[in-house]
């Protein structure tokens, strides 16, 4: 089943309280316990999109991938630019984490900089929202 995601940039040094200027939007499959599920994935690759926003910056909108390789066995990242390697934005260990409101998440972005992120919202997506991005 697929779910709307929002994150959320955590507390940190630079951030005490977070922000949610920072974060962001992720379409994408989850089991029952709230891990991606990547043979749904695999099934609908095309409705697994993301929007970040970041303060001060345009929005970048991309979609995730899996593919071989990392720790466990398989990366999950955000692709900018299909055609283009090198803009991706690695997930740390994102086959492990629940994606359930109050949760955290790292991501590590083009600069090779990780960021937390909090899960603040997880909604079932509607089937003419994810059909909407094939």
């Amino acid at each position: 089943m697929f779910y709307h995601i929002t994150l959320h940039l955590a507390r940190s040094r630079e951030f005490p309280e977070g922000s949610p200027r920072y974060g962001y939007e992720i379409t994408a499959p989850l089991n029952a316990q709230g891990h991606l599920n990547q043979e749904e994935w695999a099934d609908k690759p095309a409705y697994c999109r993301v929007r970040r926003f970041w303060a001060g910056e345009g929005e970048r909108h991309g979609i995730l991938i899996h593919s071989p390789g990392g720790a466990g066995g398989a990366t999950w990242m955000i692709d900018y630019n299909q055609g283009r390697p090198g803009d991706e934005e690695a997930g740390y260990r994102l086959h492990q984490h629940r994606f359930a409101e109050g949760e955290y998440i790292t991501i590590q972005d083009g600069d090779e900089k990780p960021h937390t992120f909090q899960v603040v919202s997880v909604k079932q997506a509607e089937p003419a929202r994810a059909e909407e991005h094939q």
